[in-house]
């Protein structure tokens, strides 16, 4: 997955939410689904941050 995919995703999962449409179970489920891609998104920039200090250092 990519964050882009990931980003959207989340997107959609808040407008489900937020428009009220979900019963308890589907609320259960979709934020577990959005902590996962909380966790992927959060990862991923982290490793992004890294790489791009990796290449600044680099260069000096």
């Amino acid at each position: 997955m990519k964050y882009e995919e990931a980003m959207k995703r989340l997107e959609e999962i808040v407008g489900q939410i937020e428009e009220g449409k979900l019963d308890i179970d589907m609320i259960t489920e979709r934020l577990k689904e959005a902590r996962t891609l909380i966790r992927f998104c959060r990862d991923r920039l982290y490793e992004t941050d890294e790489e791009v200090r990796k290449i600044m250092e680099s260069e000096e």
